[in-house]
């Protein structure tokens, strides 16, 4: 077919009722669409028919992470342009029945199936989560979940990470160029210590511990004891080594074991950083009374979690296609106020809220910096199709966390005893790193 470029793009753009914001190059060779704006690569027909089957973000996810979709020119832009038009039009969309009834669509979808030729659905790549959604956030599903996502291999998130291993928003100087990605993951970590008010002696959990890092910089730093838990297995065991090599067991004791079974507390401070997203509406106020339980009175817990905006019809809210089928299995998002009035019903008087939405864009940028920087071992370790799915992820996200339609949020509460003096200064802003 001649020019399958321009054919595209206009059945494209009649489908959607708006231009394309980027080009479009063809399995020929072919290219139409704004002249210098990063291309959508559309490497063979089959990516139409992952389209065609599934509509919207799967679709696309679906034809990249199966490198049948590529983007040239930068990566960021690319995102930006294709994700302010479905943004745009958001709650205005209409359904795919309702779109079916205008001829005009009809017309589009009738040349796109033309274009794609064999009708048969490719299958989904093989990195899709296959699973039924019936049971959500048991014990056994969020191991499920958890394997999935961080047992990709300790040696791939090296590459991703960087050496602090720290898979959370960093907190970046006021000069972006200033601070490497390890001295701002060591802030952040200081920062959470700072505001929960660590001291030498005190008991301190760690929910969802990762490799180690806030476990070791509490323990080395200010003199706490700390249990860290952790679904993953891979996770344990890197971060026990870790502890070791530090010179660490006596003051830290990583688990596998659910936030919900632990049962030695009460411990004079929790802090869950990147776990609460995996909890789940269902559960988040039982997540939050188990935090509480696990608290003595004057205990102080540091709730960072990512946060999206609010929906006028919260009960219209559906879990990220892309995100749900080859990233964060069960996953969700909870606007801010949510989590706050939530924490606020388990009992936790809530003393201070901060948002550093932009420092996790920073974060993101370093992170797909270093994938691509180390691309083909990246691709070894982790398979061409999950470190495709990361490298996509990563800089979707960067974008939404700078266009605000995603942010992150330190939330100090406080277990206040009955008495009510909370423990906290005066002015509780006293806890900035140096």
């Amino acid at each position: 077919m001649a020019d399958a470029a321009l054919r595209l793009k206009s059945l494209v753009e009649q489908l959607l009722g708006a231009p394309l914001p980027v080009r479009i190059r063809a399995w020929d060779g072919s290219s139409a669409g704004p002249p210098g704006a990063p291309a959508l690569v559309v490497r063979n027909r089959r990516a139409v028919r992952r389209l065609l089957w599934k509509p919207g973000e799967l679709g696309l996810a679906r034809a990249w992470v199966a490198g049948d979709l590529e983007i040239e020119g930068d990566l960021y832009t690319a995102l930006d342009l294709i994700s302010t038009l479905v943004w745009e039009r958001g709650e205005d969309a209409r359904s795919l029945v309702q779109m079916l009834r205008d001829p005009k669509v009809r017309s589009a979808v009738r040349g796109l199936v033309k274009m794609a030729g064999v009708p048969l659905p490719p299958a989904p790549p093989r990195e899709e989560v296959r699973r039924s959604r019936t049971h959500l956030h048991t014990r056994r599903s969020d191991r499920r979940a958890i394997s999935h996502h961080y047992d990709v291999g300790n040696d791939f998130y090296e590459i991703v990470l960087g050496p602090s291993m720290v898979y959370s928003c960093a907190y970046w100087g006021a000069v972006e160029n200033a601070d490497t990605l390890e001295s701002a993951q060591r802030d952040k970590l200081e920062l959470v210590c700072r505001k929960l008010g660590l001291t030498a002696g005190q008991r301190l959990l760690d929910v969802g511990c990762g490799w180690g890092a806030m476990a070791i910089h509490a323990a080395r730093e200010h003199g706490v004891s700390v249990v860290g838990v952790t679904l993953s297995q891979e996770q344990a065991a890197y971060a026990r080594k870790r502890v070791a090599d530090e010179g660490l067991t006596d003051r830290v004791e990583i688990r596998v074991q659910d936030y919900r079974d632990v049962a030695d507390g009460p411990y004079d401070a929790v802090s869950s950083i990147g776990m609460a997203e995996h909890v789940g509406s269902e559960r988040y106020l039982e997540y939050a009374e188990d935090l509480y339980r696990l608290l003595k009175p004057g205990g102080r817990l540091l709730n960072h979690q990512i946060a999206r905006r609010p929906q006028r019809d919260e009960s219209a809210y559906d879990l990220d296609g892309f995100i749900d089928a080859y990233v964060f299995p069960d996953g969700e998002l909870a606007p801010l106020g949510t989590t706050v009035t939530q924490l606020e019903r388990a009992g936790f008087e809530v003393r201070d809220v901060e948002s550093i939405r932009e420092h996790y864009a920073l974060t993101l940028r370093r992170w797909v910096a270093n994938l691509e920087a180390d691309w083909r071992r990246g691709q070894a370790l982790a398979g061409p199709g999950r470190a495709r799915v990361w490298r996509l992820y990563m800089a979707a996200c960067a974008v939404a966390f700078e266009r605000n339609r995603i942010g992150v949020n330190q939330v100090l509460a406080v277990r206040s005893p009955e008495g009510g003096e909370s423990g906290m200064p005066l002015r509780a802003r006293t806890w900035g790193t140096a």
